[in-house]
């Protein structure tokens, strides 16, 4: 959910305090591969991918 999005307070924090610690995240990671990761349906690939080596598109025909 995003910050907008939560009904209260305290959702509205919770949902700050992750969107910062994902940020966080992706900035170390982009450091340690040496180059940005991949945004949006590319990245949604790319993860797919990496869990088995097989795409998305793929999985769901099995």
């Amino acid at each position: 959910m995003g910050v907008e999005q939560a009904p209260t307070v305290k959702g509205k924090q919770a949902a700050t305090g992750l969107k910062q610690a994902a940020s966080k995240d992706e900035r170390k990671t982009e450091a340690e591969t040496g180059h940005p990761l991949k945004k949006g349906a590319d990245r949604f690939e790319e993860r797919s991918k990496s869990s088995d080596g097989k795409s998305a598109g793929t999985k769901q025909k099995e």
